[in-house]
């Protein structure tokens, strides 16, 4: 599939920015679905808007894999199992 640059509008400030066509094909790469709806600078606005409301919340869970008592910063749900970060990387590798 051969991508083209395109022109967007940015949804916070109305203003026109290009989604190149590199930018295009990484985001097929990824498998990601929707364009983006945010020019650069407004991306990075939310990002450091996001960042500054605190630390982030950890949740506290048992590994599925070794039972020992963990963080994640993600409310864990009861269908998938959860592993601490050297189960996770073992699995990983």
């Amino acid at each position: 599939m051969e991508f083209k640059d395109k022109v967007l509008k940015c949804r916070d400030c109305g203003a026109e920015f290009v989604f190149t066509a590199g930018e295009q094909e990484f985001y097929a790469e990824k498998g990601f679905q929707n364009e983006p709806t945010r020019c650069r600078d407004c991306r990075a606005a939310k990002k450091r808007a996001r960042g500054e409301g605190g630390p982030r919340e950890m949740y506290t869970v048992t590994c599925s894999a070794c039972g020992r008592e963990t963080q994640v910063p993600f409310k864990p749900r009861n269908d998938r199992p959860v592993y601490c970060k050297e189960c996770f990387d073992s699995m990983r590798s």
